[in-house]
């Protein structure tokens, strides 16, 4: 097969406008545990099958009392109540409270009958069974009342809601021990290339360890999709054809290499026979020789095979398309200004993402060549530099980006 120069290059943006027009967000819908919902977006309204709280209860610590035995009280001159029992929580009360008596409560307690007012222990002095009272209260002060939360039939939570912590704690509130949610993007990563070995087995000479399988699951797995890796497949049609159709149960395929532009570039072939081609190679350092297309509804993605390219390539494309998938808002990034420590010089017309570490105030260039995965893990972020720009100069003030 002769070598096949990458002809019609699209633009970064043209390519991810591409990618997340053909992401549909996932119909797809489960029931998971509570534990497990942080994260998740829900599919369906949630209304309260009950009140919150489910009774009148106490929202201090202190004495449950009749307001009206409270009214005259003060520092000088304190209203002395009899305590008739202490109830600590979830403890229920079996005496009622009249005129000239209290229950000692504690934040949470149901209220007891006859007290309409909870009076802080800080303004109170006890002595044995006798409490003076220093302070007056009003009926239901410092009473949490029942629905004061949450009414009975309301909806709670809207489809569509990112689960937060504060979210998920509603969800239990309202007594749901299980949370109806969209399922997660299913990944299935293929490693392709003879060159290529698992980490953990012999290297020979000319080998090298499958780094991309590995470190896009973990992009895939900190985005909240699940990632199945197929292992390591030939560089022939057949193999590749397999690899492909036993993928097609999940929502997106990704190849690492393969998609190269030298004598083994098989996968485009591939693509055109099953699928889709949407595009072929776009005008990005690193990540040129890039894959994108369709078959049935799942998309494939064949990424380059040097590591920063593939990762750079998944964070820039592949992450924004799963979030579209889950229905998950679009990640704000962290910025941060810095000078640049040294000129560097692009490729004009082509968009360069380049890895940079912050010291200081400073950043200083990580990017080593694409082949290089330090170019990405001994950097904490990167910067952009556009198409037309073919220049930046020492102490100029660029936006970092961070991972």
């Amino acid at each position: 097969m002769a070598m096949r120069p990458l002809r019609s290059l699209l633009s970064f943006e043209e390519a991810l406008k591409v990618c997340l027009e053909k992401t549909e967000p996932i119909e797809r819908r489960e029931s998971v545990p509570l534990a497990e919902a942080g994260g998740r977006v829900l599919c369906e309204d949630i209304t309260a099958s009950s009140d919150v709280p489910a009774f009148d209860r106490a929202a201090m610590d202190g004495y449950a009392v009749l307001a009206q035995d409270t009214y005259q009280a003060g520092t000088l001159k304190p209203a002395a109540l009899e305590v008739i029992e202490t109830l600590y929580a979830g403890d229920l009360a079996k005496k009622k409270v009249g005129p000239g008596t209290c229950t000692e409560v504690a934040t949470g307690v149901k209220l007891p009958p006859g007290a309409d007012g909870v009076v802080r222990v800080e303004d109170t002095e006890r002595v044995g069974s006798r409490v003076s009272i220093r302070r007056p209260i009003h009926p239901g002060q410092y009473v949490s009342r029942r629905g004061e939360d949450v009414r009975r039939g309301t909806v709670v939570l809207r489809a569509g809601n990112l689960l937060t912590p504060s979210r998920v704690g509603v969800l239990a509130a309202v007594g749901r021990a299980e949370a109806p949610v969209y399922e997660r993007a299913r990944v299935h990563i293929i490693a392709s290339g003879e060159e290529v070995v698992e980490p953990g087995q012999p290297l020979a000479d000319g080998r090298v360890y499958n780094i991309n399988s590995y470190s896009l699951a973990a992009i895939v797995q900190d985005t909240g999709a699940r990632a199945t890796l197929a292992g390591i497949v030939a560089d022939d049609r057949a193999s590749i054809r397999r690899a492909i159709e036993e993928g097609l149960d999940c929502d997106v395929v990704v190849f690492s290499a393969g998609s190269s532009v030298g004598e083994r570039d098989i996968l485009v072939d591939v693509m055109q026979e099953v699928g889709k081609v949407l595009f072929h190679g776009i005008a990005v350092k690193p990540g040129k020789p890039t894959l994108f297309g369709r078959v049935g509804r799942t998309l494939l993605f064949g990424m380059p095979g040097y590591p920063t390219s593939c990762l750079s390539n998944a964070y820039m494309m592949l992450v924004p398309m799963l979030r579209k998938m889950m229905r998950l808002p679009v990640r704000q990034e962290e910025r941060a200004q810095a000078s640049l420590s040294t000129r560097i010089v692009s490729v004009t017309g082509r968009h360069q993402f380049y890895t940079v570490r912050l010291d200081d105030g400073e950043a200083l260039p990580a990017f080593k060549e694409s082949g290089a995965i330090t170019s990405m893990s001994e950097a904490d972020g990167y910067i952009e530099i556009p198409a037309n720009v073919d220049l930046v100069e020492k102490g100029e003030k660029v936006l970092v980006r961070r991972f």
